[in-house]
């Protein structure tokens, strides 16, 4: 193939995919280290409390390192009250991740929580809440989260047909 017509990502472009990739690829290992966490700690929300002074405990040292300096208490206290919704949402996240990952299994979990959070994504855009710039749901965007959301029930529907077919499989029919 003609090196001309096949694109190519600059690096400036591609390393940033890869980071947040691989930050995604970590989320359902967060999922299922927590929720083996929570039972051996005898509650999630133990398990919540633990993962969340972990969370502390690592990222301390990495503010000193970088010599990020004091926060800025006052100013963040003068901005607006979703400001400090996203401990609240970590603190529901982690909990409903330690919770269901052993219910629903990680693949599903997590293809649950990807669908959640386009939905809400399009949504903040949409309005252009949390102080983001205004992007307006077109018909293309919408597709995109439908398919997304179809993906997500299919995993799900993959996940019930394949667990009925082992416990037919298992009773000997």
């Amino acid at each position: 193939m003609n090196a001309s017509l096949s694109p190519q990502l600059p690096a400036s472009v591609l390393l940033p995919l890869i980071v947040a990739m691989a930050a995604g690829a970590a989320v359902p290992f967060q999922a299922g280290s927590n929720a083996s966490l929570g039972r051996a700690l005898g509650h999630p929300l133990w398990a919540t409390v633990a993962s969340l002074l972990v969370s502390l405990l690592v990222v301390i040292p990495v503010l000193i390192g970088m010599r990020a300096g004091l926060p800025k208490l006052a100013a963040a206290a003068r901005g607006p009250w979703w400001l400090w919704i996203g401990g609240v949402a970590g603190v529901a996240y982690i909990t409903a991740a330690l919770v269901l990952t052993p219910r629903l299994g990680a693949a599903s979990f997590i293809v649950c929580v990807v669908a959640g959070q386009v939905v809400a994504s399009l949504l903040i855009d949409h309005f252009g809440l949390m102080g983001l710039p205004a992007k307006p749901v077109n018909l293309v965007r919408v597709a995109g989260v439908a398919i997304i959301v179809a993906g997500m029930l299919l995993v799900q529907w993959g996940t019930t047909t394949a667990s009925a077919g082992a416990a037919a499989k298992a009773m000997g029919t």
